[in-house]
């Protein structure tokens, strides 16, 4: 019988980000995890997001990662996509407003661009790809999303991103309004990690699979 995660099994999450890093620890509490993440190996470099699709980004995140630390290693990609927009940001949500880009800076953009957009065609939603991949190449793939609409101005002080500008129409809250536990509930991150979770036994037994 394949081993079971237990308090000594080690992921490491494939980021940087210190909001997607707490996000993911609290939803994978309960699986008895130790959660590493990009800072706990500072010989991983930048990793170059060069997929056309957040499958594509999350699976080569998570996949460089594991090779590097021999650990099972999760990834997400994320973004957010604006109809009137023909789903932009997208993939390049992160670097929308030049490649150095801040929180501020990317926000301060997208307002700018929809400046003169009406609300019927302000529709939009957060788009969420987590992968899982093991050393021995096993991987596993969910998608979650968000459907909102893109405030004209930012509201709350939570999250991270495109948080302020992203409103929940139906709960009447920004993303930044939100807190930690009800963002979790909604987010698309939270509903792709519950996705991923659902095939996790599955992967586990590939992952940890003797040879």
């Amino acid at each position: 019988m394949s081993a079971a995660p237990t308090l000594k099994s080690s992921i490491v999450l494939a980021t940087r980000n210190a909001g997607k890093i707490k996000e993911l620890n609290a939803l994978l509490a309960g699986f008895g995890l130790c959660v590493l993440g990009l800072g706990d190996f500072p010989e991983i470099g930048e990793i170059e997001e060069t997929g056309t699709t957040f499958a594509e980004n999350s699976l080569l995140k998570a996949r460089t990662v594991a090779q590097a630390t021999n650990l099972v290693a999760l990834a997400d990609d994320s973004g957010l996509e604006v109809d009137a927009l023909s789903g932009a940001p997208g993939v390049y949500s992160a670097r929308y407003s030049d490649p150095g880009a801040t929180d501020a800076r990317n926000n301060a953009k997208l307002i700018d661009v929809l400046h003169d957009t009406p609300e019927s065609r302000r529709g939009c939603r957060f788009v969420s790809v987590v992968a899982a991949v093991a050393p021995n190449g096993e991987s596993a793939c969910a998608e979650g999303r968000w459907e909102g609409r893109v405030l004209t101005a930012p509201r709350g002080e939570g999250g991270f991103g495109y948080d302020p500008l992203f409103f929940d129409v139906e709960l009447g809250k920004s993303a930044a309004e939100l807190s930690p536990a009800d963002k979790n509930t909604r987010s698309h991150r939270g509903r792709a990690l519950r996705a991923l979770l659902e095939l996790w036994p599955d992967f586990w037994s590939r992952a940890t699979r003797q040879p």
